[in-house]
């Protein structure tokens, strides 16, 4: 009976679209959640962009919920899948009061470091974002303040960050790792800030899976870590493989009609809808990597392999920028 009742050391939930990681036996606050944003597809033209809004979240289902049609890997990967259109973008959008380490990979590509994946976190280079510091991730750190948007494209054509670092189209989506702090350095930190605290009032075979390329370039600072590295619980995190399809496998798979196609940069532009500037001032940012940054973009790949240029791919100019703090909410389109 009392195994029956006995909380489990860690759980993966998917609800409303979210995914959340629980580690109840580290601490009773210890989630996270994360969300998979549609956003507009910033130009590739080597010009830094401000950050896009949300435009809704990505739709998740589980993969154990879909066992016909699936290809092996995802049987044995298990986790989630979204649908997301050829040249889409994305960003992901990071939910936690509990401090967490967060690795994120595209191919199991680091995208923080540009190095093949690895379970455990690594100090230096530090491979990992810390969340809530980190609100959010939107591509490939390349260089201190700069990322390469997220940007689907098909596995096997030569586009994705995978395949450009290791020659192989072998596992696409993305990868997740999740490490909580250790409670005792939690407590600590609140007992801490106490004081502060209290003044504050559709798979047609054969499948074709979807990776992550990079694409235009982005202003977005990836956060030192000021927690410390012995201030994460590494005796125990909790992954998951979330695997990218494209709108017509979604359909066949699921039953479920996609997410109809985004905006364009240009078209949100004309609208005067507003782009964003995010500060955190007091933390310093990584320096990119140079893996990373010598990837060829989107639009320079199919220039590369014949296949001309990168439609809606046209250079705009915000003419609205609003700025955000810690504290503020990156808004969207309703």
């Amino acid at each position: 009976m009392g195994n029956r009742t006995k909380k489990r050391d860690k759980t993966i939930e998917l609800r409303d679209d979210q995914l959340i990681f629980r580690f109840p036996n580290v601490h009773e606050g210890a989630e996270f959640r994360i969300e998979f944003q549609r956003t507009l597809r910033i130009p590739d033209d080597n010009r830094a962009y401000r950050l896009p809004p949300g435009l809704g979240e990505f739709p998740l289902y589980r993969v154990d919920d879909y066992p016909d049609n699936l290809p092996d890997t995802w049987e044995a990967h298990g986790g989630v899948f979204l649908p997301m259109y050829q040249t889409e973008a994305m960003w992901i959008n990071f939910h936690a009061d509990y401090p967490m380490a967060v690795k994120i990979a595209a191919g199991k590509i680091n995208a923080v470091t540009g190095e093949a994946w690895k379970d455990e976190l690594t100090e230096t280079p530090q491979d990992y974002l810390v969340v809530p510091e980190q609100p959010w991730l939107d591509g490939f750190c390349v260089e201190k303040g700069l990322i390469r948007q997220f940007v689907a494209m098909p596995l096997g054509e030569g586009y994705t960050a995978e395949e450009q670092l290791t020659g192989e189209a072998e596992h696409g989506g993305l990868q997740i790792a999740v490490y909580p702090m250790q409670a005792s350095i939690y407590e600590a930190r609140q007992n801490e800030r106490m004081q502060y605290l209290n003044d504050i009032v559709c798979m047609t075979p054969p499948p074709r899976e979807m990776g992550l390329a990079p694409g235009g370039l982005m202003r977005q600072e990836i956060y030192e870590d000021e927690c410390g590295f012995d201030a994460w619980d590494r005796s125990i995190h909790s992954r998951c493989f979330v695997h990218i399809l494209n709108s017509v496998q979604l359909v066949h798979l699921t039953g479920c009609e996609p997410p109809g196609k985004p905006l364009t940069a240009q078209d949100y532009t004309a609208r005067g809808l507003p782009w964003f500037d995010y500060y955190a001032g007091d933390l310093a940012a990584l320096e990119g990597a140079k893996k990373l940054a010598g990837l060829d973009s989107v639009a320079v790949t199919q220039l590369k392999t014949g296949k001309g240029f990168l439609k809606d791919n046209d250079p705009v100019t915000p003419a609205v920028v609003k700025k955000l703090s810690k504290l503020m909410i990156r808004e969207g389109v309703f």
